[in-house]
């Protein structure tokens, strides 16, 4: 009899407070590789394979857990990264352009501020910039996502214990005057710090890192190799040593590929690939730190959009791997634009003979890569209306702008590769999901964006 009391006893605990008997993750992890839909996915898998030679497919890949998710938003059948990133942060939709907030304007709490205030650390990085839409909907609450004065505001009073990206839109006013956003981060104990060097200055318990004052939009492609900037397996291990001194018992990450994002807009499938690639490597931080802690760590990967429509398809080329002309390019499109830029804006003579050697050493066209006498022409035409008659039709994507030399010059670039795009522009398209951990079977099922965390809160108060 009195074992029976007892065990009525635990029934009517475990229902009051949520105990289960399958325990709930202390640490979780969740990366969001902006635009990074199923095609992109698939097509760095082939570079993985056919050109490194890897065994094993990428990480996520070898989750136990893949599935994949919708993301419309309550505006569009075509979502963009605030509607987004909204769904994937608070299991909200809304309205393309707004930020933690329903369609009709009222605040919604994101997961990483509930994790928050149920007393977890709470981690946000990115490589584009720190108040960009996806990271802004894990904190914030703005109509426009490009209010960025107004959003900076809000990280600094979100009592985050970290948040890193490549800048913040706040810091200057539209007239290019500075702001007061440094000395609100400073009244609310935000320390912040500018670089990879700067990361040896943390000293503080709630932290902003950032890239550098240049580069606000993010922090750099990998394809380009930039000295000294920082890099998103940088920032998860910094963010990850650093939540695990301030909030050693349970924190949440959000880690998010954004320069994906920007390099599938420019129709750049190097640059696409090594990014992702790049997101791969974070993961793995995340992933050896799962390895130590397999019955308490949950680890999520999604995309928040498909962004170019990419495709792999077969190439016209003779290579045996038609992926690798890749590793001849040294330089991302966008990278490549800045230079031409610059090349309009100098007086020194500049012919065709001179981008030829260039197309050569740092995209392999020409050297490696065969230009057969017509796509030659082609480029040849475009060069001269560009440099000598300046007379060029920009394409225009969400982040830059190129001229007609720098498309046709990367159209042949992909063309080689076997790989296509449909859009610069976002796409309905599926993105993936992917899991490991305590409670990854949750997600098994098709999703739509806005279950992700859903999910994920449900998982983590099984026994809150």
């Amino acid at each position: 009899m009195k074992l029976h009391k007892i065990l009525s006893a635990l029934v009517c605990a475990t229902a009051v407070f949520g105990i289960s008997a399958q325990n709930a993750p202390r640490y979780i992890f969740y990366f969001i590789g902006d635009g990074m839909g199923l095609n992109p996915v698939m097509t760095a898998q082939a570079y993985n394979r056919d050109v490194l030679k890897n065994p094993d497919p990428l990480l996520m890949m070898q989750f136990p857990v893949a599935s994949w998710a919708m993301t419309y938003s309550a505006s569009a059948p075509i979502t963009d990264s605030a509607a987004a990133g909204t769904a994937l942060s608070t299991g909200h939709k809304t309205r393309n352009g707004m930020v933690g907030m329903t369609p009709d304007s009222v605040a919604v709490n994101s997961i990483a501020r509930d994790f928050k205030d149920a007393g977890y650390g709470v981690g946000i990085i990115t490589s584009v910039g720190a108040d960009d839409a996806t990271p802004a909907a894990f904190y914030a609450h703005a109509p426009y996502r490009k209010l960025y004065y107004d959003i900076d505001l809000q990280a600094a009073r979100s009592g985050y214990d970290f948040i890193a990206g490549a800048g913040l839109g706040g810091l200057k006013d539209k007239e290019g005057r500075p702001t007061d956003i440094p000395a609100v981060m400073a009244e609310n104990g935000v320390q912040m710090v500018w670089g990879a060097d700067g990361i040896e200055k943390i000293n503080s318990d709630k932290v902003i890192l950032l890239g550098d004052s240049v580069r606000t939009w993010n922090i750099g492609y990998t394809i380009d190799s930039i000295p000294g900037a920082l890099n998103l397996p940088l920032m998860t291990r910094t963010a990850m040593k650093h939540l695990d001194r301030v909030a050693p018992d349970r924190f949440f990450l959000m880690v998010e590929g954004g320069n994906i994002d920007h390099a599938l807009h420019a129709n750049d499938g190097g640059a696409a690939i090594k990014e992702i690639l790049n997101f791969n490597q974070a993961l793995r931080e995340a992933y050896d730190f799962y390895t130590e802690h397999p019955d308490e760590t949950l680890i999520v990967v999604t995309a928040d959009h498909d962004t170019g429509g990419m495709s792999h398809v077969r190439s016209k080329t003779s290579f045996p791997n038609p992926l690798s002309v890749f590793d001849y390019q040294k330089v991302s499109k966008e990278g490549f634009s800045d230079y031409c830029k610059g090349l309009l804006d100098r007086t020194e003579p500049y012919g065709w003979d001179d981008m030829r050697l260039y197309l050569g050493e740092n995209l392999g066209l020409f050297n490696q890569i065969p230009v057969s006498d017509e796509a030659e022409e082609a480029l040849r035409t475009a060069f001269h209306n560009t440099f000598d008659m300046r007379n060029t039709a920009d394409q225009k994507t969400l982040y830059a702008s190129f001229n007609s030399f720098a498309v046709e010059v990367f159209r042949l670039l992909n063309e080689a590769a076997g790989t296509i795009f449909t859009t610069t522009a976002h796409s309905g398209n599926l993105v993936p999901v992917f899991a490991i951990g305590a409670g990854a079977d949750e997600f098994r099922h098709p999703n739509n964006n806005t279950d992700l965390p859903r999910i994920i809160s449900g998982i983590a108060n099984r026994h809150d």
